[in-house]
């Protein structure tokens, strides 16, 4: 297997790099990050120590690692290739209390940590899913949160709930996060996200999404284009609308306009 490196800055907040790779042969040296390291493994292990104490890294597991703590890693073993993907998060992320916690207990196989991040990833995949990988920060925030400290996250919190509602009704079509929402709002952006996750029964990206196809379909119906309704509603592209048009409605936008000509 070919070892590889693949990394960049997606512009999501919090988000400081995304690193997918595969190696054998490479050992990582001990060494430190300025951020909080998410690692999920695909394919293979990773043996690493972390402040002289022996871990591992494995499937089907979320590894946490805080930020200025010591780790090194290699495969787990020799001869056989480990595949990963890694999200580093600005150090601010997680508190220094949780980051005790997660010295002492950096593996955890807990079906939602594991299923936001690799929804996480998933978002990341496209530049025109932000406020989805966003969101996917937010709720893993809240879950380490819970894991790491014993505290539930706060209550539901209707008013501002209504207040983001209001706020996104408002910039529909524009691109927009909920960091910039809460800072609008005076407020923290994992707050907001479950107030409004509490208030509505879904989390605001996909509230926004909901929208947006109602909008696309109206248009359509208008006679505008597949490309045009993706456009004017502020999809990245004619295959996001369709993409999302269909997981909704069960059809393409082409098709839809087609058949209510």
């Amino acid at each position: 297997m070919v070892e590889s490196v693949h990394a960049w800055h997606p512009p999501v907040p919090r988000v400081q790099e995304v690193l997918h790779a595969t190696f054998e042969q490479h050992a990582y040296p001990a060494h430190t990050h300025d951020s909080w390291t998410v690692l999920l493994i695909d394919e293979g292990a990773v043996a690493y120590d972390l402040e002289r104490h022996a871990h591992h890294a494995v499937p089907n597991s979320v590894t946490i690692l805080p930020p200025f703590v010591p780790h090194d890693g290699r495969s787990a073993v020799a001869g056989k290739a480990f595949r990963k993907r890694v999200l580093y998060l600005d150090s601010h992320w997680l508190t220094s209390k949780e980051s005790d916690a997660a010295i002492a207990h950096p593996l955890l196989r807990s079906p939602d940590a594991l299923a936001a991040v690799t929804r996480i990833h998933a978002a990341l995949a496209s530049p025109a899913e932000v406020m989805e990988a966003e969101s996917g920060v937010l709720d893993l925030h809240d879950i380490l949160h819970t894991h790491l400290s014993g505290a539930r996250p706060p209550t539901k919190d209707s008013p501002l709930a209504q207040r983001l509602r209001e706020l996104l009704d408002a910039h529909l079509t524009e691109t927009f996060t909920v960091a910039e929402a809460a800072s609008l709002l005076g407020t923290h952006p994992g707050h907001l996200q479950r107030a409004f996750s509490q208030g509505y029964g879904i989390p605001p990206h996909q509230y926004v999404t909901g929208r947006r196809v109602d909008l696309a379909r109206r248009l359509l119906l208008d006679g505008r284009s597949p490309a045009q309704a993706a456009f004017e509603t502020g999809f990245h592209d004619q295959p996001h609308l369709t993409r999302h048009f269909r997981r909704l409605l069960g059809t393409t936008p082409a098709a839809f306009r087609a058949r209510a000509a």
